[in-house]
């Protein structure tokens, strides 16, 4: 096929060697299958800040660093070279996040680095070598549902232990190989102690991959782990290790009704991306 513009950089400097195909378009960027070498890989293709849908990225952005205070002051103007840095911080974040993830044994794909705006990254596949499936597409028993489910929320508990909050994890940001599932889409991550958004991203989070293994077993619509993870985050309590229950017990006087009513307009809204995602797959 004919080399995406983004991509030619990376086959002039020997980092590609041939694009396969395209994988998916997205609300952030474009995935690509390419050959390096012997190993065949993804190339994510970031989209500009202008031609993005992704929604509220400022409040994503918010608490992180630039350690350089020239790149700092430009961002902060929204100077053209400002707006270049911060696309850069944007995409980074997610190399970052990939390595920093996968350090603390949380299942993403092997990140190999950023280069011009395109993200090189370990391809996802099942036993046959095919393109491992969204969590969305697949179908499961009750059982298994359990499963998974109690190994995300391990995920989810283990990436707080890093100081991360995924902040917009749902079926569609979640493959699932031969071993389980594995988290993509991390350009989002917020940084949980410098973020005031991160408790109810972290809720929303726990809501949505919730909601949809409940389809499979009904009674994880009762759990709490979202909950559970924030208290012990906040208590210091917070470690790899922990056993999760999916209890907790609250007060009414302890209760954050902002925080509740933010989820579930949150709720809201993953659910109407999901029916048009659903739409725009049938079509």
């Amino acid at each position: 096929m004919k080399i995406p513009k983004r991509i030619q950089p990376l086959v002039d400097d020997g980092l590609v060697d041939e694009v396969l195909r395209p994988l998916m378009s997205g609300k952030e960027a474009a995935v690509y299958v390419v050959r390096c070498g012997s190993e065949i890989r993804c190339a994510k293709v970031y989209k500009e800040a202008g031609k993005r849908s992704f929604k509220q990225a400022v409040q994503y952005q918010e608490g992180r660093t630039v350690r350089n205070s020239r790149r700092a002051r430009a961002m902060e103007r929204g100077s053209r070279f400002g707006r270049s840095e911060q696309e850069e911080a944007w995409q980074n974040a997610e190399v970052d996040a990939l390595f920093r993830l996968a350090d603390a044994g949380v299942r993403v794909p092997r990140p190999y680095g950023c280069f011009e705006g395109v993200l090189l990254m370990e391809l996802i596949t099942d036993e046959l070598g095919e393109v491992a499936p969204r969590l969305n597409d697949v179908s499961m028993s009750a059982e298994q549902a359990r499963e998974d489910h109690a190994l995300m929320m391990h995920y989810v508990m283990r990436m707080l232990c890093v100081g991360l909050v995924h902040g917009d994890l749902s079926e569609f940001n979640v493959l699932v190989d031969d071993y389980g599932p594995v988290i993509i889409d991390l350009p989002q991550a917020v940084d949980a102690a410098a973020n005031n958004h991160a408790e109810w991203m972290l809720a929303r989070d726990v809501h949505s991959i919730t909601a949809y293994y409940a389809q499979y077993a009904p009674e994880l619509q009762h759990t709490k782990y979202a909950q559970e993870i924030w208290a012990l985050y906040k208590n210091g309590a917070l470690h790899p290790e922990i056993a999760l229950t999916g209890l907790f017990e609250e007060s009414l006087q302890d209760a954050d009704v902002e925080l509740v009513l933010k989820v579930i307009e949150a709720a809201a809204a993953e659910e109407q991306e999901r029916q048009r995602r659903l739409l725009d797959t049938a079509d």
